[in-house]
């Protein structure tokens, strides 16, 4: 990887030592498989026993951020003179958990540093292929040493794609469906990952034409809408503003096929 900043550096650091953890937690979930109770439980633990290691490597360096988790929900920052700025780490120990759960070698860490209610830098870690996406606001995207550019292509019959869909009753499922049907008739592909910040950081390396989904936290967007910015995507919510984060949901696709997705999801 380029040379870090202080700030991505300590990011970096904290989602490796948090990844051994769920490194071998990912390696006893094949035991469970068999067992008809247990596993979301012991998934459950793994997700808060990473979100435990990240909070506590991040406040090491950083022990004025507030912090903003998943499992932990809010924990404010501890209390200063009010000289240093309001920062927050808005952490997912464990984005892909249904995947997990299932031991598909599909999911990360996504970490993103807040700083006066702008992200201003991003990480999203898949130990499972050891890649490290990382961005920093107005200096670009990185994958390892590589600089990230989004797609430029041009036309929906070239492009792959990429959806989160919601499951267990939550969310509308019928918009999503002729949605993905819509895109699908005119693209070369759909795909459905189960990892919102990885589809985001595929879409800033150009693995992904463009994502799209609704129903998201905070955490499961904030780095990887970052490191998609970063790398060229425009990544608006479904009405093209950039408060993707406050209405829950996103659409980030290169800036030469992001006008094209945006009407063909307006069909669903």
């Amino acid at each position: 990887m380029r040379e870090l900043s202080a700030l991505v550096g300590v990011m970096v650091k904290a989602a490796d030592i948090a990844s051994r953890s769920l490194l071998r937690d990912f390696g006893e979930v094949e035991h469970l498989q068999i067992s008809r109770k247990g596993p979301a439980d012991f998934v459950s633990q793994a997700d808060h026993r990473a979100e435990a290691i990240l909070l506590e490597e991040l406040n090491k360096s950083r022990q004025g951020f507030a912090f903003v988790g998943e499992e932990s929900g809010h924990v404010p920052a501890p209390v200063t003179d009010g000289s240093a700025r309001s920062g927050t780490w808005i952490v997912d120990p464990l984005d892909g958990t249904t995947n997990f759960l299932h031991g598909i070698p599909h999911w990360c860490i996504s970490i993103a540093a807040q700083i006066d209610g702008a992200v201003v830098a991003g990480v999203v870690f898949d130990p499972n292929r050891d890649e490290i996406f990382a961005a920093e606001k107005g200096r670009g995207a990185y994958l390892g040493g590589k600089k990230l550019r989004a797609s430029r292509r041009e036309h929906m019959s070239d492009c792959l794609f990429a959806i989160g869909l919601p499951f267990k009753g939550h969310g509308d499922i019928s918009s999503s469906f002729r949605q993905s049907a819509i895109v699908t008739s005119r693209s070369s592909g759909l795909r459905r990952q189960g990892a919102a910040a990885l589809d985001l950081a595929y879409t800033g390396a150009g693995r992904f034409d463009g994502f799209w989904e609704a129903g998201l936290n905070a955490w499961d967007v904030a780095a990887g809408a970052l490191i998609a910015e970063e790398a060229g995507c425009i990544v608006t919510d479904y009405s093209g503003t950039k408060e993707f984060m406050q209405n829950r949901q996103i659409v980030a696709a290169g800036p030469m096929i992001y006008r094209s997705l945006m009407d063909e999801i307006a069909k669903g």
